[in-house]
């Protein structure tokens, strides 16, 4: 089952503060504004997302429909195809926002560990 694009999305304490420590990383600047208290940021294909104040824990994060430079893909597993999938194999899935029949949408399942697992499709 392809998810898309991987990504870590990061709860910070301080978006300036973790903004600084990444680029020292050698990670760049890739989307996002710091005034709307995110940014997504690349080193090679590592794609990190820094959020401030959105979300409680740290978020494993896929796009479906882009690969690791957020270029669009020509074919790709919709969403709601991946939802069905994912439900078909018995995985309880939470905050589903699926309208529609192709189009952006998201939901998240969790991991055995507790770890949130996201599925946003932008496009």
């Amino acid at each position: 089952m392809e998810l898309g694009a991987f990504s870590i999305s990061l709860n910070v304490k301080d978006l300036k503060v973790s903004k600084d420590f990444y680029e020292n990383l050698g990670f760049k600047v890739f989307g996002g504004k710091i005034e709307h208290n995110y940014l997504i940021m690349k080193n090679g294909d590592a794609l990190i997302g820094l959020f401030e104040g959105m979300f409680d824990k740290n978020i494993l994060t896929f796009n479906p429909g882009w690969n690791q430079e957020a270029d669009e893909l020509v074919e790709f597993l919709d969403v709601r195809k991946l939802y069905k999938k994912i439900k078909d194999k018995k995985i309880e899935t939470k905050q589903e926002s699926l309208e529609g029949e192709k189009g952006p949408g998201s939901f998240v399942i969790i991991d055995p560990d507790g770890n949130p697992i996201l599925i946003d499709q932008h496009i």
